[in-house]
C-alpha cells in the first residue's frame, strides 16, 4: 500500500488550494512525503509553464517552495507532537512570509524535486528551507514561515 502524501490528509474545507489542493482539479496538486529527516515532492512542469523557451516560470517555482513548504509545516507540527497525521485536531498552515532566491534558470524539459526541512518550530509558528532541484542542481532555494490557520478559516 502506498503511503499518503501530506496533502492527502488535509481536511475538505481547507483542500482547494492551487498548488496543494487535491479537490482543485485545476492546481499543480503536488504531494509530500517523509524522507527521513527531510520532505521530498516531485513536480514535472507542463509546457505552459515556461518563463522563456526551455526555462520554468518564476512564479510556479515560488509557488511549489510555498506549498511544499506549508505542507512540511503541518506535517511536522504532527510529527513533532507525536500525533498521526489523521488525528484531531488537524494541522493546516498558511503562508506568513515566503523568500525564494532564483539560483539558476531550471529548465522545463524534466522532473522536478522539490526538498524540504524544517528550521524552526516556534509555538504555532514553523519555518522550513526548501530547495527545487533540476537534475540534481539546486535551482531555487526558499525559505517560508507558516503559521497554523485560523480556526475561522477551518470552519468557513
Amino acid at each position: 500500500m502506498e503511503p499518503r502524501a501530506f496533502q492527502d490528509y488535509y481536511p475538505e474545507n481547507v483542500a482547494h488550494c492551487f498548488g496543494c489542493g487535491r479537490l482543485n482539479e485545476h492546481g499543480h496538486q503536488i504531494k509530500t512525503f517523509w524522507d527521513g529527516d527531510e520532505t521530498v515532492t516531485r513536480f514535472r512542469p507542463e509546457a505552459w509553464h515556461t518563463a522563456i523557451p526551455g526555462y520554468v516560470y518564476g512564479g510556479l517555482l515560488a509557488s511549489l517552495i510555498d506549498c511544499h513548504s506549508t505542507g512540511t509545516a503541518a506535517a511536522a507540527m504532527f510529527r513533532f507532537e507525536g500525533r498521526a497525521m489523521d488525528s484531531e485536531p488537524a494541522f493546516r498552515f498558511v503562508t506568513a512570509s515566503l523568500h525564494v532566491d532564483y539560483l539558476k534558470p531550471t529548465p522545463l524539459d524534466g522532473p522536478l524535486e522539490i526538498r524540504g526541512r524544517v528550521k524552526e518550530i516556534k509555538g504555532r509558528k514553523v519555518v522550513v528551507e526548501s530547495t527545487i532541484y533540476a537534475e540534481g542542481v539546486p535551482t531555487v532555494r526558499g525559505e517560508v514561515v507558516a503559521v497554523q490557520m485560523p480556526e475561522s478559516f477551518l470552519d468557513a
